[in-house]
């Protein structure tokens, strides 16, 4: 059944930033330049010098602002732009003929900003010819005023050198840049295009002519360099890898290949268009060629009609082993193994860009479903060709059959009763081994990121394998099984822990509670900070695992804990002094919905409820869980019960450790300690902590008025000393302490507003002592009613006033 290809309309344009923009620079400038970011989320367009502005768009897809940059007359626009292949952030660099390179990124806020601006030709007297982004690199070729002596040619011929530097994300100014390296010496003018894999150093029409029929291709992966005459086909490989220290004079590089240098026509190419299988050149005669990464040459097919001199459009690209090719209004698709024509169409507009697909991992959901097929952008929108499949064959997808397989393979293996099925492994956290092949199938894992996957898994799986060979053997079970339960709590907190997980969780707690501490402990590095508290450096991720799955019914399904819980009773279990920090700990973590600020029960009444009912509990861990709440009725609640305790200074320190941003709470504490104050004389020793804790705002008068409210009633006359046995009453002196502290911001200039504020602003000198007149000795007769006041021997002396 025969292929249809399809032209399939995928937007017009009005999803992108500055939508109006966008179309008017496509439908009125034949010249410009499109560079498609690798996520497929951002299109660059650039106009040669001298259009009128704006030179340089780029617009956005969803939301976001597009970047419009003008340059006026007599400033000169860039050269070329690239956007560059950072997985954090889009990003793209502008580089001018005078060296001048800026790189542009974009982030969570809208816009574009600056993060760098220098120079490639900081010496100054060179030119930039040409640009190119590749892997990482900037590369670039400049024109030096250096001669080119001891060969054959105009000096200027050979003037120019080819450079490269390092361009990274990060470090302080949003981008690293490694120092300058030069690829090849007294090289004529090259022009530059990257593939993902490879550079290709094409003549241009400044070439001298004894050398435009060659080229090179540079492999960076490989350290090598290809010289290419693809009229000849001859090729010869050197090494170039700069990470030695290899570079080359491009004379001498010729030199030592006198076959390469046969006089020849200089290569005719109309468009050049590097693909993943090479580059593309289609000449003037209509004919596609593909120059390979090893230096081959072979003819790909000939076009129906040939390009119209140098003014006409040309477009290269491949698909599923087929060319696409757009020649002013006209697509043709050519199959690349045989060349032969497989559809033409006709196209209502001769303005096509062809975009380079995303990179693999890069794509969005948007951007898979246009996978095997290319985009073509024009004013009318974005358009993606492809072919269609044939109606009634319906062909199991990679995906479907690596989980099919999947399934046998681990029926074979469990021992479970129940039939697995497709379905359970593609949403079932716990197999992901199938998971993981399936993402690389489908693009999403880019290869670095899928070596550092597999590299990790396939060390946990040899180490697993040899520890459970160890255990079979009866080598060191105790340690084996301490190993293995490490081993297995790692693998459950890497998945979703419900159901069967959770259970399987609760079971390795069980049977082997330290080991799986030890687990936990590392999973969350929690580590002691010297002050009796916890820190923790885990990822949001793992704690969110750890918070979550909070339960309000009293008791547990089945017995089965949520992992916060199962932690709180392992270390009740293992180190009871050290479950108060991991639970202020556990509320300083958090997010919407989950930990400290979720709508369930705070995290010191789950663990409260782990510690059993009231009564049952340890006293002195409950206290401690309800003074770290931070929660304003577990405090006081707290506080109550060191107040029956009789545990003053502790009960004062709890108010004193609350900030200035709870003075309710101190202030209801202070109350509280201030009644017991009233009661009884055993918080005297204290007096000095609880005028720490009197509220700053609290009037002389209030305090009275509050101390009236809790002192005792007096029903018996008073007496000047309190009864033997009885408490002892408050006194003006222990009073005087906590009224200066009332009275501590300084006495008010105005009337006096209370009956008792004088006594506070006692000038400390007393009244001067009156005159005295001669002394007289009382008789004893005269005076029977002050002997028992006398002490013995002893005489009392008055003043005679009279």
């Amino acid at each position: 059944m025969k292929r249809m290809g399809t032209l399939r309309l995928l937007s017009d344009l009005s999803h992108f930033s500055g939508a109006g923009r966008l179309r008017e620079l496509l439908a009125g400038d034949p010249a410009v330049r499109i560079r498609c970011s690798p996520d497929g989320r951002h299109l660059l367009l650039l106009r040669p010098p001298g259009a009128p502005s704006p030179q340089l768009l780029v617009a956005s897809r969803g939301p976001g602002a597009e970047l419009e940059r003008a340059w006026p007359a007599g400033h000169s626009s860039p050269l070329d732009a690239f956007f560059l292949p950072w997985p954090a952030r889009p990003a793209l660099v502008l580089v001018w003929e005078s060296g001048l390179t800026e790189v542009w990124g974009a982030g969570v806020g809208p816009g574009w900003w600056l993060l760098r601006s220098t120079e490639l030709c900081p010496g100054g007297g060179a030119r930039v010819v040409a640009v190119a982004a590749s892997r990482g690199r900037l590369v670039w070729c400049e024109e030096r005023q250096d001669g080119a002596e001891g060969w054959q040619g105009p000096p200027a011929a050979f003037s120019h050198c080819v450079c490269f530097r390092t361009l990274e994300p990060g470090g302080e100014a949003g981008t690293n840049l490694g120092r300058t390296h030069i690829l090849l010496h007294h090289c004529p003018s090259f022009g530059l295009l990257a593939s993902r894999k490879d550079l290709f150093l094409v003549p241009t029409a400044t070439t001298w002519p004894g050398v435009s029929h060659i080229l090179l291709i540079w492999s960076p992966g490989k350290g090598k360099v290809m010289v290419a005459a693809p009229c000849l086909g001859l090729s010869h490989s050197q090494s170039l890898n700069p990470g030695r220290g290899d570079t080359w004079d491009f004379r001498t590089l010729l030199r030592g290949l006198p076959g390469l240098l046969s006089p020849m026509k200089p290569l005719t190419v109309h468009t050049w268009a590097p693909t993943t299988q090479g580059l593309l050149l289609l000449d003037f005669r209509g004919t596609v060629s593909l120059v390979q990464s090893h230096g081959g040459t072979r003819a790909v097919g000939t076009l129906q009609e040939a390009p119209a001199g140098l003014a006409g459009s040309a477009a290269l690209g491949t698909f599923h082993g087929t060319l696409a090719c757009v020649l002013g209004s006209t697509l043709e698709l050519l199959d690349m193994g045989s060349g032969q024509l497989l559809e033409r169409k006709v196209l209502s507009t001769d303005r096509v860009h062809l975009l380079a697909p995303p990179a693999p991992g890069m794509e969005d959901e948007e951007e898979l479903e246009t996978r095997g097929g290319l985009r073509l952008l024009s004013a009318l929108g974005l358009f993606r060709v492809g072919w269609e499949a044939p109606q009634g064959l319906e062909v199991p997808s990679a995906e479907d059959l690596v989980f099919e397989e999947a399934c046998e393979y681990y029926q074979r293996r469990s021992l479970r009763g129940t039939q697995l099925t497709p379905e359970e492994l593609r949403h079932n956290s716990t197999f992901r081994a199938p998971q993981a092949l399936a993402s690389i199938l489908q693009g999403h894992v880019s290869p670095s990121t899928l070596l550092t996957t597999l590299r990790a898994e396939l060390r946990d799986y040899r180490a697993l394998d040899q520890l459970k060979a160890h255990l079979v053997a009866g080598d060191d079970e105790e340690a084996g099984w301490t190993e293995l339960a490490e081993h297995e709590v790692a693998r459950l907190l890497r998945t979703e822990l419900v159901g069967d997980q959770l259970a399987q969780l609760n079971t390795v707690f069980q049977a082997l509670p330290t080991a799986a501490w030890g687990a936990i402990l590392r999973a969350l590095q929690l580590q002691p900070d010297g002050n009796g508290r916890l820190r923790s450096h885990a990822p949001p991720d793992v704690w969110k695992k750890v918070l979550g799955g909070s339960s309000a019914a009293k008791e547990p399904p089945n017995g089965i804990l949520p992992v916060f819980e199962l932690l709180c009773q392992c270390l009740c279990r293992l180190e009871p002094r050290w479950l108060p920090p991991f639970v202020e700990l556990a509320q300083q973590q958090g997010g919407p919905g989950w930990g400290a600020g979720g709508p369930g029960l705070p995290l010191y009444r789950r663990a409260l409820a782990v510690l059993g009912e009231e009564g049952t509990r340890s006293e002195a861990l409950e206290l401690e869980l309800l003074l770290g709440s931070g929660r304003p009725k577990a405090v006081l609640q707290a506080v109550r019960q060191l107040v029956q305790k009789e545990q003053w200074e502790r009960a004062l320190e709890a108010g004193l450790t609350l900030g200035p941003s709870s003075p309710l709470l101190r202030s209801e504490i202070f109350k509280l300690l201030l009644a017991e104050f009233a009661r009884h004389r055993r918080l005297d020793a204290h007096l000095p902590l609880l005028c720490r804790l009197c509220p700053p705002d609290l009037a002389p008068a209030e305090l009275l008025l509050l101390l009236r409210t809790h002192l005792p009633d007096d029903s018996d006359s008073p007496t000047p000393f309190p009864e033997p046995g009885t408490e002892p009453p408050l006194t003006v002196g222990l009073l005087k302490t906590l009224l200066e502290q009332t009275g501590a911001q300084g006495r008010p200039s105005g009337p006096i507003l209370s009956l008792y504020e004088d006594i506070l602003w006692d000038p400390g000198t007393p009244p001067p002592t009156p005159p005295r007149g001669p002394m007289t000795t009382l008789q004893a007769s005269d005076h029977s009613g002050l002997e028992a006041w006398a002490p013995s021997g002893q005489g009392l002396c008055v003043t005679n006033t009279g």
